[in-house]
């Protein structure tokens, strides 16, 4: 099951200390449990009767539970401390130093109430917050405050805190663990996206290769009338709106190759894809790559364009932070004298969710000029909606030998523009700077965005937990 299609798993951890009344941790244990149960997520914590009110104190309950974490490590996407009294920071840390899950982790803890501060119902959870994260700073733990220090479990804000939290768990995993397809090779004339693949895998991002010309092969080998190609025609036709004038054949030819790329995606277990999109498929085989790549994206497979490995991931990284389909555009042009505003562009590949709106799928502009627009079908056209937008791209420094990146938000604006292919005016606070930053810091024109403002997300992924080296715009 691919991460996008799974519920988050989190290990529970509830803490207690012996002088406080145990009550009032009993009690938060139930709430945390029914809280989760409404939100919809799954959970691994020790049955109550394991330890003394099924909360953490002692080093005997530490093992406990590390233990059922370790049965579950695959299952376990990140760990949440919730604190209803002072809490026991030793049986906290023990924990987690043992179970050794190396998974985000969240803290949260209780309000006390004015009225409540007497012996038999204080919490002092206030400051049974600061000796937890002390240790696990001691620990070297990294983990993920909440956005207040202290709040009830059945607020909303702990609500909010969790969707945050197991979108940088989802982020965290599946960069971890993700394949990421490079069909064909890289064009002569894109040197720009030269990557290391040596420096990916060591942060756990698998890269798999395959040839052009054994996908080119497998498209002319399917046959016209075939169900799964006829199949896959009536899909495109339904994807977006196709001109009267373009014949049943081309469509074919995008048809076959889609299913091919989707079955090799499949095998290979990839979670996105970059393409050589420019231009020996049209000249080899007839057709342009986008449509394809514009569908898998729609189904959360993201696709980058002209084999950019590295923008693949970037794209990733967005799907795992939002959950939306991610784009991928060259920043490409001035928007008059607005200096906070430019004009982003691709043939283009983007995915319909992505376009806000109804495409047209045409033929390449740029190449259709030059090679015929018979050899160019497959273009998803039209301007992206307006909208909220985050933008992130990574890249591998060889000579530094480390994983870079930079991350921000702006909007997509309805402003007009008169732009072939696929098109999006950017709102971008403070863009020359931005720009500044990518030149003078080797990155590449290429960009992946997505229709939503996640980057705070992004950010607590890559600075807490990934140690990648980060930019974060306009903070």
């Amino acid at each position: 099951m691919r991460i996008m299609e799974r519920k988050t798993t989190f290990g529970l951890i509830v803490g207690a200390r012996g002088f406080f009344n145990p009550q009032l941790a009993a009690e938060g244990r139930k709430q945390l449990l029914a809280k989760l149960d409404e939100l919809g997520y799954n959970y691994v914590i020790p049955p109550e009767d394991a330890t003394p009110n099924g909360v953490i104190e002692t080093l005997a309950d530490a093992r406990a539970c590390a233990g059922l974490f370790a049965q579950n490590a695959e299952e376990i996407d990140g760990i949440v401390v919730v604190l209803p009294n002072f809490g026991d920071e030793v049986g906290v840390v023990q924990t987690l130093d043992i179970a050794k899950l190396n998974v985000p982790v969240l803290v949260q803890a209780c309000d006390d109430d004015l009225d409540k501060l007497d012996v038999a119902n204080r919490r002092d959870s206030f400051c049974g917050k600061l000796s937890v994260c002390n240790n696990l700073y001691q620990y070297s733990i990294p983990f993920t405050n909440t956005s207040l220090h202290t709040y009830p479990i059945d607020s909303h804000h702990f609500a909010k805190d969790l969707d945050s939290f197991a979108r940088v768990c989802r982020v965290v995993k599946g960069l971890r663990g993700a394949r990421i397809g490079a069909i064909g090779a890289r064009p002569a004339a894109f040197q720009t996206v030269r990557f290391s693949e040596k420096i990916l895998q060591a942060a756990g991002i698998t890269v798999i290769p395959v040839d052009l010309s054994e996908i080119i092969f497998g498209a002319q080998a399917l046959g016209d009338d075939e169900k799964v190609v006829q199949g896959k025609l009536a899909e495109i036709r339904a994807y977006g709106r196709i001109p009267e004038r373009i014949p049943v054949e081309y469509i074919l030819r995008q048809a076959k190759l889609s299913i091919v790329i989707d079955r090799w995606m499949e095998d290979n277990e990839c979670d996105a894809s970059a393409v050589e999109c420019w231009d020996s498929i049209q000249k080899n085989y007839g057709c342009a790559t986008c449509l394809s790549m514009s569908m898998m994206g729609e189904r959360l497979m993201p696709s980058a364009c002209e084999v950019d490995v590295v923008g693949a991931v970037s794209m990733y990284a967005l799907l795992l932070a939002s959950g939306n389909p991610p784009g991928f555009q060259d920043w490409n042009n001035n928007y008059g004298d607005d200096r906070d505003k430019c004009i982003n562009v691709h043939c283009s590949n983007y995915p319909v969710g992505f376009m806000g709106k109804e495409v047209e799928i045409s033929s390449l502009d740029v190449l259709g000029a030059s090679l015929g627009e018979e050899r160019c079908f497959g273009a998803v056209k039209g301007q992206v909606a307006a909208g909220p937008m985050t933008f992130f791209r990574m890249t591998t420094d060889d000579p530094k030998g480390i994983i870079k990146a930079y991350l921000g938000e702006g909007d997509f604006t309805d402003d007009p523009v008169g732009i072939d292919g696929g098109s999006a005016v950017c709102k971008v606070e403070n863009l020359q700077a931005l720009m500044d930053y990518v030149c003078k810091n080797g990155f590449e024109h290429h960009v992946a965005l997505t229709r939503d403002h996640c980057a705070d997300v992004l950010n607590e992924a890559i600075s807490t937990y990934l140690g990648w080296d980060l930019y974060y715009h306009n903070h």
